[in-house]
């Protein structure tokens, strides 16, 4: 059933399709991510049992465990056993599982952790970028700084020995230009030409991410003119930052930066529930309020952040074609994806992509 409102951000709702692989006709890319969720479920029981003082973890681990390792069993004997076999569907299973044992927010407390760092030089980076005089050089920034960002994900192993390097120990692993997709002249080009009405953006990571990545960007928007809604999740999902958190992180960042702060005040930036429940964006189940928020204030530019949502769903223009603008950034942090795609670790994904002309009938 479509949305109320999915036809002003898609340009053919009917014929949406948010995942990139079919893992039912992929024979090599379903054992790989086969075995790749089997590894997700013992760093997982680790990860729990290191940072869960409850005396039940232990049980509730090995249940965790039993849960997902079965389901992943028989997906190998039937993968149609649910219809479909996607990496979205592999992703929400383990966060069912996690669920089922109590695992609501495995990573609730080093999310706080990496927020309250981020925001402690969150002044310092609004200022390193403010000094940047020239506006072209000053967006090119911006935009490295969200791509940094998005390295700080606690879902892909590749990426655990940065995680304590900060910022800018991140822009040096970032692949260099010309990127793997590289639209970036082509959205500066855009930025010379048009002040968009409003922006969807939707978030991925906590801390580094969200803070010194996203809010940078979107301060930028504010200042050309732009409204801004943030697009987090309703459930936590690995360190993903929630709708709830996020509305926390602005008030705090609100106290260092003024800007963001009027905007706050006036409603030019808001925080709204994705409705997902999982790492990845299926456009379907977004709520009839946001569909009709961004109706009501004419989303002219669609913003999609890291590999769960602009890269294992949503990467394939032929299945999602927006109805407006739109941008996909992420940083592919999974070497066997990254090689399908052609690109080495750490290639980046920059798409901007122009709202399809109308033709007249």
């Amino acid at each position: 059933m479509e949305h109320c409102g999915l036809s002003h951000i898609l340009q053919e709702p009917d014929k949406y399709n948010p995942d990139t692989l079919d893992l039912l006709v992929d024979d090599e890319a379903r054992e790989y991510w086969l075995n790749t969720c089997e590894r997700l479920v013992e760093r997982n029981v680790n990860y729990a049992l290191a940072n869960t003082d409850d005396p039940t973890v232990e049980i509730r681990a090995l249940k965790y465990k039993t849960c997902y390792v079965e389901a992943l069993k028989e997906l190998r004997v039937n993968p149609v056993a649910h219809g479909q076999l996607t990496i979205r569907l592999l992703l929400d299973i383990n966060e069912t599982c996690l669920r089922s044992q109590g695992f609501f927010d495995l990573w609730k407390l080093q999310k706080k952790f990496d927020n309250e760092r981020a925001l402690a030089v969150f002044s310092s980076r609004l200022a390193e970028i403010d000094a940047i005089p020239n506006d072209r050089q000053r967006w090119i920034e911006l935009c490295r700084g969200v791509l940094a960002g998005n390295m700080f994900d606690c879902g892909a192993q590749a990426v655990a020995a940065i995680l304590d390097c900060g910022l800018y120990g991140a822009l040096q692993k970032i692949q260099s230009r010309p990127w793997l997709y590289d639209g970036l002249d082509k959205w500066l080009d855009k930025l010379e030409t048009t002040v968009h009405r409003c922006a969807a953006i939707f978030v991925d990571n906590s801390g580094v991410d969200i803070i010194l990545g996203i809010l940078p960007f979107v301060r930028a928007l504010l200042l050309r003119g732009t409204a801004v809604i943030l697009c987090a999740n309703e459930w936590p999902a690995l360190n993903d930052v929630t709708n709830v958190e996020l509305e926390d992180i602005l008030q705090q960042a609100s106290l260092i930066c003024p800007i963001l702060s009027a905007a706050l005040a006036m409603g030019d930036l808001v925080v709204r529930s994705s409705g997902q429940r999982g790492p990845c964006l299926d456009l379907r189940t977004i709520s009839i309020g946001l569909s009709s928020e961004m109706k009501m204030r004419g989303v002219d530019l669609i913003i999609l952040e890291g590999m769960g949502r602009a890269v294992h769903t949503n990467f394939k223009r032929v299945n999602t074609i927006f109805a407006v603008d739109s941008l996909k950034l992420a940083v592919v942090k999974n070497a066997w994806l990254a090689q399908r795609l052609g690109g080495p670790l750490f290639s980046v994904i920059f798409i901007y992509e122009d709202k399809p002309i109308q033709t007249k009938p």
